[in-house]
């Protein structure tokens, strides 16, 4: 089940100004930094992460977006959870729930979202 693009754009207008502003402290809301491919402008993005021993899980509650493929193309980036940043790199879209990238805990992000962002925290 992946979100309506219509919801992602009223998010990203709205939604996503006033979440910033507490999502990096309330988990599983945090924030993740990343620059465009072409323009190299920072953005950051609220999102649902979910950090598992080194492994980052991001569900991507959209399907693929800018944010996730300017981190693939970037090779990582940075996410503020907790009132804390931490780099991460490596970034993956998995699509398969058994993948053994996924830790457990997080493998409901594929099996609703369809796709999940992985990456290894630094």
């Amino acid at each position: 089940m992946r979100l309506p693009r219509w919801l992602a754009r009223f998010n990203k207008l709205v939604t996503n100004r006033v979440m910033g502003l507490w999502a990096p402290y309330l988990p599983p809301w945090a924030v993740v930094v990343h620059h465009g491919r072409n323009t190299g402008r920072p953005y950051r993005t609220v999102l649902w992460a979910f950090p598992r021993n080194e492994r980052l899980v991001i569900a991507l509650t959209y399907g693929e977006t800018d944010w996730s493929r300017n981190v693939v193309a970037a090779g990582g980036g940075e996410i503020v959870r907790l009132g804390r940043t931490r780099g991460f790199t490596n970034p993956r879209i998995l699509s398969d729930p058994h993948d053994a990238a996924l830790p457990w805990g997080t493998r409901w992000t594929v099996r609703i979202f369809r796709r999940s962002l992985v990456a290894d925290l630094s």
